[in-house]
């Protein structure tokens, strides 16, 4: 068990989690044989999905760099996952090390592992919260600490709006966060979609008994996600093409990822 807020919170192995899921497709030590038989499982029915996930993490770094390079200093990472190194926080320090990242994830497991790797720094936390209530993220304590909102923020949602389902309504939730964040503050978003596929029925069954569902959508369901941003180029592309620092890996025309990273200007 671990604490949040004084709360006792038990974590729960008994069904896969999409964290622990992808922790393992990283080739991650972070997750339970029941996470590594849905992993299998997932790979079975989309064997891309092993060049995705990396290709995933691989633009989670270059947006990172970017917009650090673009002068904000302050990150908030929804969905974060599991630690694996380099981490936001790493990487986004390396160009400017004082940038301060609150990290938010819903699995308890997530929390105790980032909070003995976070435990030495003040300028980065990690909050166990839902991205189903984007208002209790916003107001939690501990992510005002870490983030002024007066101020430019990056707000990134990478491979987790596809576990929400329709009925939390995603855009309503996006759009709470959204209208939280200053002007000059950018929107870091990837998304799973099965535009590049006959049929991933059999990849969202296998998320049928884990912790959350998978919602694939196609690119017009997640470019509403950035409404009241403006893109930066190229635009809402699969995430290997979205400013490559090389060649991207073989087969990443298959790759089910799509990603963007876009600016709020007023």
């Amino acid at each position: 068990m671990t604490q949040d807020g004084g709360q006792a919170v038990r974590i729960d192995t008994s069904k896969p989690h999409p964290a622990r899921i992808y922790d393992y497709l990283l080739g991650g030590k972070d997750n339970y044989e029941v996470d590594r038989v849905a992993g299998d499982q997932l790979a079975a029915a989309a064997p891309e999905v092993w060049i995705s996930v990396r290709a995933n993490r691989a633009f989670l770094h270059r947006a990172v760099r970017y917009v650090v390079g673009s002068g904000v200093r302050q990150i908030l990472d929804v969905g974060t996952g599991l630690p694996t190194s380099p981490n936001v926080h790493e990487v986004a320090q390396e160009t400017a090390p004082d940038v301060r990242v609150a990290y938010v994830d819903n699995d308890p497991i997530v929390k105790t592992h980032a909070d003995a790797l976070l435990s030495r720094t003040g300028t980065t936390s990690v909050v166990l919260a839902d991205l189903r209530d984007p208002q209790s993220v916003l107001d939690h304590p501990e992510v005002r600490r870490i983030i002024d909102f007066g101020r430019p923020v990056a707000l990134f949602l990478v491979a987790v709006l596809h576990f929400i389902r329709d009925a939390d309504e995603p855009e309503r939730i996006v759009a709470v966060l959204r209208d939280a964040l200053p002007a000059g503050s950018f929107l870091v978003l990837s998304h799973a979609t099965g535009d590049f596929a006959d049929d991933r029925s059999e990849a969202e069954a296998v998320y049928t008994s884990a912790t959350a569902t998978m919602n694939l959508r196609s690119r017009d369901r997640v470019a509403r996600f950035f409404d009241g941003f403006e893109l930066v180029e190229p635009g809402l592309v699969q995430v290997p093409f979205w400013h490559p620092d090389g060649t991207p890996p073989p087969g990443s025309a298959e790759i089910g990822f799509y990603g963007g990273v876009a600016r709020k200007n007023a």
